[in-house]
């Protein structure tokens, strides 16, 4: 078992970048909810608070027993696990007179305390509070602070209990990772080897053990998550993972073929089926996205269980399920209260009887590319833009015909292939293309048209939780819209989506 830190989530909009921050040191960590808590086990060498969006001053606010923690493990307290700690054992926690969000400048450092060693002064770090640390307990001290915070960081003398009111996980704090660094391996300990390699060989030696000779189905999308749980799989199990990929008439230009001779190239027993008639017959005539998704969903599972029985024997499903799916599953505030229908192997019926093997389950996105990279699979595959399960489906606003599906493929061809060509493709996170329930008026030569419109959408993120529209060049767009405009028959205008996520989602349906 790997050692790892353990990180209490508080409900902190920052709790997922901590455990990102420790990862990034090569260091296994875990989230779990303060009502949720784990057993504690030998191999958790450190504990971090997160941060709350609730004040210690709350009658319903966040509780834990700090006391199965402290002095048993080195302990660290950010934002609200600072105020927290300084709360429950006699201190003051005010509402600040002025509410500090934003940049601020460490003013003094005790450079002999461990977790401030080579953190200089004037180091900038990023507050985001409404309570401040008013007077400390006995036997805390203090260990930083900044113009307008007289208690940034403090320690508890006598045990290894740290505490800081600013966040070290986001970027704008210059030297955060120093100080999590400091932490983290001089304070806890920890030994820096969880590497995507260590990952690879420890996850297929425990899948040998958990399926034996046993066969596996994977139901696989061609996207990064399901391709890199099949390669793990296969090399625990080899020729009993048994893999699908089902056309759902919904793909990407050619995709179907391509992904297919990729998975062909990396030794996989894949088995592609076509069921693009089945699924156009169920969507005919829907315009709401919600039965869209659902009728995608469930000719999917009509299809995967009639090509699973003919796989003798067959005991597990493997899925590409990621540890943030985890995390929000068992999140503070809940499942969330409205989930979009899931097209995957996930919705599955009890009647398939089968158990579930999920070999990414502890993974970020990133993480499961590093992995990818480290088994030498195909860049083509790993670097791939997210793509959503029910496909062109969502991005059909409207009912959908074969006829329109041809015309989205044919706009998303020439947008994706454009930002490939022009070395756009790797610095934008996700990238397509919406046909529109709308038509405009045009001028082609001498002729008035009366078309349809398309939306290019194209997004800057790290894990798809937020999105800034991406600043594409305007040369680069004028070019792509009077290829789609020009080549693709059937459409006129071409606009550029400039909406952010929040308020905006990523897919417009």
């Amino acid at each position: 078992m790997a050692e790892q830190i353990l990180i209490i989530d508080f409900g902190s909009q920052y709790t997922q970048l901590i455990a990102r921050r420790v990862r990034e040191l090569n260091v296994y960590c875990e989230i779990h909810p303060y009502n949720n808590l784990p057993e504690m086990t030998d191999d958790i060498k450190g504990v971090i608070f997160s941060g709350s969006p609730h004040s210690v001053r709350e009658a319903d606010a966040p509780q834990i027993d700090q006391n199965l923690y402290r002095k048993n493990l080195p302990l660290l307290g950010v934002c609200y696990g600072a105020q927290y700690l300084a709360y429950q054992n006699g201190g003051e926690v005010l509402p600040s007179e002025i509410r500090e969000y934003g940049r601020a400048k460490l003013t003094s450092v005790d450079a002999n305390c461990p977790l401030m060693k080579d953190i200089p002064l004037n180091s900038q770090v990023w507050m985001s509070h409404g309570d401040t640390i008013a007077s400390l307990p006995d036997a805390f001290e203090v260990i930083a602070s900044t113009e307008s915070v007289n208690v940034a960081a403090y320690r508890i003398k006598g045990e290894e209990t740290y505490a800081i009111q600013f966040h070290p996980e986001v970027t704008h704090s210059i030297d955060g990772k120093r100080i999590l660094e400091n932490f983290i391996v001089d304070i806890c300990g920890c030994a820096q080897n969880w590497t995507p390699d260590a990952f690879v060989d420890s996850t297929v030696a425990q899948l040998k053990e958990q399926l034996g000779e046993d066969r596996v189905i994977l139901g696989l999308s061609g996207g990064v998550d399901s391709s890199v749980a099949a390669m793990l799989l296969h090399k625990a199990i080899g020729e009993n993972l048994y893999c699908i990929f089902v056309d759902n008439g919904l793909l990407r230009k050619d995709e179907f073929e391509s992904v297919l001779d990729s998975y062909k190239h990396m030794g996989l027993n894949v088995k592609g089926v076509n069921a693009s008639s089945k699924f156009y017959a169920e969507l005919e005539g829907l315009t709401d996205p919600e039965a869209k998704r659902k009728a995608i969903g469930k000719v999917f599972v009509d299809v995967f269980d009639e090509e699973s029985k003919l796989v003798e024997n067959a005991k597990w499903l493997g899925q590409g399920t990621i540890y943030p799916d985890v995390i929000e599953s068992v999140s503070v505030k809940g499942p969330s209260a409205t989930i979009k229908s899931h097209h995957n192997v996930g919705g599955l019926p009890d009647y398939m009887t089968l158990k579930v093997v999920e070999p990414l389950r502890t993974l970020f996105k990133d993480e499961v590319r590093r992995v990818g990279r480290s088994m030498n699979m195909d860049p083509n595959i790993l670097n791939r833009h997210p793509f959503p399960g029910p496909g062109l489906g969502i991005r059909i606003l409207g009912d959908i015909t074969a006829d329109k599906v041809r015309i989205l493929q044919e706009v998303d061809h020439i947008f994706i292939n454009g930002l490939k060509e022009h070395g756009l493709y790797e610095q934008v996170w996700q990238a397509g293309a919406m046909l529109l329930p709308v038509q405009s008026v045009g001028v082609m030569g001498d002729e008035r048209t009366y078309e349809k419109v398309v939306a290019l959408r194209a997004v800057t993120s790290v894990d798809g939780m937020t999105a800034d529209w991406a600043h594409l060049p305007y040369e680069f767009l004028q070019e792509v819209s009077n290829q789609i405009i020009n080549r693709v028959k059937g459409v006129n205008r071409v606009v550029y989506d400039i909406s952010s996520k929040p308020p905006a989602t990523i897919e417009w349906e």
